[in-house]
Order: structure tokens, then sequence, then C-alpha cells
């Protein structure tokens, strides 16, 4: 099985984590919201998989461009 990281567009923080490890996520769906500049950015899959691991907690900093769920095909 192939891993599909979930990377954030933007710095901010986790506002709220909506999927949960052992969901099944289409490609699209949004694993997550980042809060940054008081918008909510979403973090998607970009393909279909099974979240294996969420790798931040919410409330928790992120950089852009840092890893923050891995799904598997």
């Amino acid at each position: 099985m192939a891993d599909i990281e979930a990377r954030t567009e933007v710095s901010g923080s986790v506002w709220k984590i909506l999927a949960e490890v052992g969901q099944r996520v289409e490609a699209g769906d949004t694993i997550m919201l980042i809060e940054s500049m008081k918008m909510e950015i979403p973090v998607t899959a970009d393909a279909p998989g099974t979240l294996a691991r969420i790798l931040v907690a919410e409330k928790a900093p992120v950089t852009e461009g840092q890893l923050v769920a891995v799904l598997t095909a």
C-alpha cells in the first residue's frame, strides 16, 4: 500500500480535526481545518484512502507545507 501525505497550505494553527484514524476518505474530503489570519483553510485528501495517522493535535501550530496526516491507499 502506498502512503498519501496530507500537508498544510498555510501557516497557522489546527482549528478542528474532522476525520478519525481508520476512517475512509475520498479525494477532496476535508481532514482538518487550519486557522490562519482568522480564516479557515481546509486540509483535504489528495486521493482516496484510509486515514492511518494524524500527526498534529487541535490548537497546535503548523507551518506551510507541514505533514499533518498520512493515508494509505
